[in-house]
C-alpha cells in the first residue's frame, strides 16, 4: 500500500482497517457435551517440564475448580488453551471441530474463550458503561466507538451485563474509582460483551473482602450453565463454596492431574493432602 493511500484511509474517520474487521470463527460442535478437551499435552521451559502429559475434560456449561500449589502447572495450562503457548505434545480441542493449537490469541477469543487475568485491567479513566462499550466484538470504526449511537439490542446488552455483574448503580462513575472487588467484576463483564462460551478465571479473589468474594462466588455460578467457568484458585474457603457438594475439583501437580472429584473427595484424597492442602 502507498504511504499516500494509507494516509487517506487514516483522515478517513469513517474507515475501518482490516485488523479491526471481526473474523468468523469457527463452527463450534458440542454434541458429546464436552467443550474443552486437553489430551496429553506437554511442554518444557530451558529443560523444566511445566505441563506433564496432562488430560482434562470440560463440559458444556460446567463450573470447574482447579487447584494446586505453586508451579503446578494451572498458569500454563491457561496459556495453551488461548493461544500465548504452543506445548511440544498433545491435542487441545475446543467442542469437536476447533483445533486450538492451530489458531492465534485473537482468533481463539473470537472463536468463544476469554481469560480473566488475576489483576484486573480495566480503563480507569472511563465510566463502567464506556469499559462494556469498548468490550463489544461489532466491528468498529476509527474514532467512533465511544461516540456512535447504539442500537437498541446493544443498549439491552450492556444493561444486562450491568445487572449480572452488580454494577448497575456505578454505570457512570469512573472505573478508577471502583473498589478492588468491583473491578473485578467489571473486567468479567467486559469479557460477557463478547459472549465467551468459556471463561478462564485467574485467581479472582485476591485481594477481596469477605463480603465481595461471596457476591464473586454468586457471579461465577450464575454464569455457569450458559457458560463454562474454570476457576483457579488458591484460597480454599472459596473453592469450597464454589464448589459446594456436586462440582468438580481438579488439583494440578507438576503439571498433570493429581486428583479429580468433588471437594469432599478431593480434601480427603491422601496424595492431594500431602502436596497441597497440609490437612
Amino acid at each position: 500500500m502507498s504511504q499516500a493511500r494509507l494516509l487517506d484511509e487514516i483522515k478517513d474517520k469513517n474507515h475501518v482497517f482490516s485488523f479491526m474487521h471481526t473474523q468468523q470463527a469457527p463452527t463450534l460442535n458440542v454434541s458429546k457435551n464436552v467443550l474443552l478437551y486437553l489430551e496429553g499435552l506437554s511442554v518444557s521451559f530451558d529443560g523444566f517440564k511445566a505441563i506433564n502429559n496432562l488430560n482434562l475434560y470440560i463440559n458444556d456449561g460446567e463450573l470447574r475448580c482447579i487447584i494446586g500449589p505453586n508451579g503446578a502447572g494451572k498458569t500454563t495450562m491457561m496459556d495453551i488453551i488461548t493461544g500465548k503457548t504452543k506445548p511440544d505434545t498433545g491435542s487441545a480441542w475446543f467442542g469437536q471441530t476447533i483445533n486450538l493449537l492451530e489458531m492465534d490469541e485473537p482468533a481463539i477469543a473470537q472463536a468463544g474463550i476469554g481469560r480473566k487475568f488475576q489483576k484486573p485491567t480495566v480503563f480507569e479513566f472511563l465510566s463502567v458503561r464506556d469499559n462494556l462499550l469498548l468490550s463489544m466484538p461489532e466491528e468498529r470504526k476509527v474514532f467512533s466507538i465511544l461516540t456512535a449511537r447504539l442500537t437498541g439490542e446493544q443498549s439491552d446488552r450492556i444493561d444486562e451485563v450491568l445487572e449480572i455483574i452488580g454494577l448497575k448503580e456505578q454505570t457512570l462513575l469512573q472505573a478508577g474509582s471502583l473498589s478492588h472487588g468491583q473491578k473485578q467484576w467489571l473486567e468479567i463483564g467486559m469479557l460477557l460483551m463478547q459472549r465467551p462460551r468459556l471463561l478462564l478465571v485467574d485467581e479472582p479473589v485476591a485481594g477481596m473482602t469477605h463480603q465481595e468474594m461471596d457476591r464473586t462466588a454468586e457471579l461465577l455460578i450464575s454464569l455457569s450453565g450458559k457458560h463454562s467457568v474454570v476457576v483457579v484458585e488458591h484460597d480454599m474457603d472459596f473453592v469450597r463454596h464454589l464448589a459446594g457438594k456436586d462440582r468438580t475439583v481438579t488439583v494440578l501437580h507438576q503439571g498433570s492431574v493429581l486428583a479429580e472429584g468433588s471437594m469432599d473427595q478431593v480434601q480427603n484424597n491422601r496424595k492431594v493432602i500431602e502436596v497441597y492442602l497440609g490437612e
